[in-house]
């Protein structure tokens, strides 16, 4: 049987009392308990969102990675750039030789030519190179002379012996230890590595999408067919598919793609800096005599061969940008300024 409540009217003046303090204790702890339960939520939410920042931060951070990757194997010095621009790495000399020793989607030949440049920056970076291999016990010096395809005269054994005299601290080496070091360099040929594989063929490996369409010039406004890649974030384009290397590189960062109308070829798509019109667009090719020079497109006008590729093109490449605020400030404090001249 359900207990019924006392009528107000029949308790006294402190029974009342009471039974109101007691109402007034139970509303309190409700309204402590929904504020717990809204803080609880509201540490969920932030927790989720602080998740999704850090994997979205990440993820945009392995994408630039990727870009940086594929510039340095464009344009070594320029990727090093991108990559310390965008605090992927520091300006660090040793940081820049970590990077370049462990390789990772790198090109063996422009970590080479990054090298081999004779600025005192790459020189430091090459001495710290250097440092980060090992090469005790190796017969590095010995094995070329032996093995270098431009010596035809391969050293017999009388002058290895001749070339070691007072190796050791003034003093020669055992002839023993001297024969059993020139056979063992003479059965091992010294032999440079071959490339893994990690050049631009593997950076337009599973592209997002790729096809032929025609490009009109910057300078000279004439339409050529060109093959295009569309890969983390990049529109590369070729003369040839069998190309090794791009004839440009279009980053997609801040930038915008529309269908436009366009008097001579039809199914034509925009790329454009929403930002800043009338500027030229952030991008480099590669000139007649195989330079990489800037790009002098303001807008590049694309032409597809049906209604339906542009529309997949036009999607792919709004899926592919980047947005960059800090680009969006410079673009528009640069619009001030040369609006104020």
């Amino acid at each position: 049987m359900a207990e019924t409540l006392p009528d107000p009217g029949e308790l006294s003046s402190g029974e009342a009392e009471e039974l109101q303090r007691i109402k007034w204790h139970r509303k309190q702890l409700l309204e402590d308990i929904q504020k717990l339960k809204d803080e609880i939520a509201d540490v969920f939410a932030q927790i989720d969102c602080f998740e999704t920042a850090e994997e979205s931060r990440m993820a945009q951070k392995e994408k630039e990675l990727g870009i940086g990757r594929k510039k340095f194997n464009m344009d070594p010095v320029k990727g090093i750039q991108y990559l310390t621009e965008h605090k992927l790495l520091t300006p660090d000399v040793q940081d820049i030789a970590q990077f370049l020793y462990k390789g990772e989607g790198l090109n063996k030949t422009a970590i080479g030519t990054y090298l081999g440049e004779r600025d005192p920056i790459n020189l430091q970076v090459l001495q710290a190179f250097v440092d980060c291999h090992e090469f005790a016990n190796l017969n590095l010096v010995q094995a070329l002379s032996l093995h270098n395809p431009n010596v035809r005269d391969r050293p017999p054994f009388e002058r290895f012996v001749s070339m070691n005299r007072g190796i050791n601290d003034g003093s020669d080496l055992p002839e023993e230890q001297l024969r059993n070091l020139f056979d063992s360099i003479k059965s091992e040929p010294f032999s440079i590595p071959e490339d893994d594989g990690n050049d631009l063929t593997h950076t337009f490996f599973n592209p997002d999408r790729e096809g032929w369409l025609l490009k009109l010039g910057g300078r000279v406004k004439t339409w050529k067919r060109r093959w295009f890649i569309l890969t983390d974030s990049c529109l590369y384009y070729f003369e040839f598919t069998t190309d090794k290397e791009p004839r440009g590189i279009i980053p997609l960062e801040n930038l915008s793609v529309q269908k436009v109308d366009d008097p001579k070829k039809p199914f034509c798509l925009e790329l454009y800096n929403p930002s800043c019109r009338g500027q030229k667009i952030k991008a480099c090719k590669t000139d007649g005599d195989g330079k990489v020079v800037e790009g002098k497109h303001e807008s590049y006008r694309i032409s597809a061969s049906s209604a339906e590729e542009r529309d997949q093109w036009i999607k792919a490449i709004r899926a592919s940008i980047t947005r960059v605020p800090f680009y969006d400030l410079v673009s528009a404090r640069k619009k001030k300024i040369a609006s104020k001249q």
